[in-house]
Parts: structure tokens; sequence; C-alpha cells
């Protein structure tokens, strides 16, 4: 509990200065939403006027405070543009950023694991030197260009999968799981380089142990030994990148979905920043900053279950 209690702690304060730099830095962005808002026609009394409206001509200080008091009682702001609940918008658009990055990482994890067993089960071998290789060309392309190309093959050249497009899981689940194959995709095969590459390491290293000598010598299967024996503690590493790799889906979303017209949270961010709605934009970058930190405390949860010694090191933190 202590432990626990302990990283809670510090993912506080690592949202809490994401939320301010954010802040600030939001309020330094060129343009103004007093003159989006008024129009190309107005006066600089009428942007004026607005600014006074919405706040804007207040300490950026005085409104952070404001905006953290509003966050704290369930109030993230009203979008200036639109006039819609900041909270209302992210949470309604969150289900489709976070089925993407859900389908993204499980694609991820299904390439990764399989391949990291089989390279770290002969090292240098003939399987490990194509499954290098085919990882450094899927590294070496970012997201965006991933998807140009996968939209090329697979919705133009062979026509199996749509281009763009979205349909809620009310459609059906292969009407709803069909557009988002290509984008998920899109992702996993820049993520699931890393998690094989760090699998591969540490199941090498494990293969060593005397217990898996043991093993063999008792007469297991290879397959039995490494899904059974060898990938749980060969996994602990991997685990940690799982929450890290959240940070990178989340911005990989953003390009993403403006691909592919998916209407999630990144897509929302991004008229956001078109339109200079700052209020928008800082629900946004909080609420992915909130993801974040969640997702790395409950690896943090995750890597304490799988091996006790960090409660105890947490513990003296």
């Amino acid at each position: 509990m202590r432990y626990l209690l302990y990283r809670l702690r510090r993912l506080a304060i690592v949202l809490g200065v994401v939320t301010f730099i954010t802040f600030l830095l939001v309020n330094v962005l060129p343009g103004d939403v007093a003159y989006e808002m008024a129009g190309m026609d107005s006066t600089e009394e009428e942007v004026q006027e607005i600014r006074e409206e919405l706040g804007l001509n207040r300490p950026v200080l005085i409104r952070y405070v404001e905006w953290v008091g509003g966050v704290f009682t369930g109030d993230w702001g009203t979008s200036y543009i639109n006039k819609e609940n900041v909270w209302d918008a992210v949470t309604d658009r969150f289900p489709v950023s976070f089925e993407l990055m859900l389908l993204a990482q499980i694609l991820a994890l299904s390439m990764a694991i399989p391949a990291g067993m089989a390279s770290a089960f002969r090292p240098n071998g003939r399987a490990d030197r194509i499954i290098g290789a085919l990882a450094f060309a899927s590294v070496s392309m970012p997201s965006f260009m991933t998807a140009i190309l996968l939209i090329f093959v697979f919705a133009l050249g062979l026509g199996w999968l749509p281009a763009t497009g979205y349909e809620p899981l009310s459609s059906g689940l292969w009407a709803n799981l069909k557009p988002m194959i290509l984008p998920a995709l899109s992702l996993a095969l820049v993520e699931w380089t890393i998690l094989m590459r760090t699998l591969r390491v540490e199941m090498i290293s494990v293969l060593q142990e005397n217990y898996i000598a043991l093993a063999r010598a008792k007469g297991m299967s290879n397959l039995r030994i490494l899904w059974v024996h060898a990938l749980r503690p060969s996994s602990f590493s991997m685990i940690t990148l799982l929450g890290l790799q959240v940070a990178r889906l989340l911005g990989g979303t953003i390009i993403i979905e403006q691909i592919f017209g998916i209407p999630g949270i990144g897509r929302l961010l991004i008229h956001a920043v078109y339109t200079r709605d700052f209020i928008v934009i800082q629900g946004c970058v909080t609420f992915f900053a909130l993801a974040f930190v969640t997702a790395n405390f409950l690896v943090d949860v995750a890597y304490a279950w799988l091996d006790p010694r960090v409660r105890t090191g947490g513990s003296h933190g």
C-alpha cells in the first residue's frame, strides 16, 4: 500500500506540472480566439469586448487557478467556438481513440511476443536475422508513412478495407472493426519492434537460467518452456515499455485520426488548434496526461505484482 501511495504522489505531481506548463504554452501560441469568434470584419473594440467576456485579459496564473478549481468540481470549461462542454466533448470521443490504441497495442503484442520468443530461442539464427530485418524495416518508417502505404495497398489496390471512416460498435462488430484495422496496424507496425527487441534480450538471459535447464532435462517441449517458464520473467521490461508507449500511441493517434477521418480526441485537438480554441486544447492535453499517468500507475501495479521486490524497494522511496 505504501508503494502505491508513493507512486500516486509522484504521478499527481507529474500531472500538475504538465497541466501548468500546457496552460502557459497555450496562452503564448500565436493567434487569438477572440479574432476567430469576432470574424475578419470585426473592430478592435469588438475583439477586446470578447476577450473581456471570456476573461482572456486577466493574468494567466489567476485563470489557471480558476481552471484547476473547475476541474476538481467537474467543470473543464466550455468551448469558445461551438459552446460545447469540454468534458463532454473529450469523453464522447475518448472511446473511439481508446479503441484505436487498444487495437494497436493488441496487434503490436501479437506480433512482438511470438517474434521475440522465436528470435531468443536461437540468437543469430536464420529466424532471428529475418525477424531483425523486418523489425528494422518496420521501425524505419513513421506511422503516417506506414498509413499511406497501407491505404495504397489494402484500400486502393486490393480494395479489402476502407481508406477512411468510422462505424460505431452499435453497427455491428465487423462493421466497427473493418475501418479500424488499417489505422491500428499503422500504429502497431511501429510499436511492435521495440517490444520485440526488449523481450528478445530479456528472454535470451532467462533461457540461460538453471531452472530452464532443469525443465529441458525433464523432457518439456521447447514451446512449453518458452510460453510457461520463460515468458513471465522476461516480461518485466516489456510491461514497463507498454506504459511508456501510451504517450507514443496518444501522439500517434493525433496524426492517424486525421489521415483516416476517425472522430477521436486527436482530431478534436487538431480542430481546436486550427480555431485557436484554447480551452479545448487544454482539456485534450490534460486528458492525455491523465490517461498517461493512469496507464503508468497500472503498469507499476502490474510490475509490483509480477516482482514482489519492487514493493519492498518502493516502500523505502
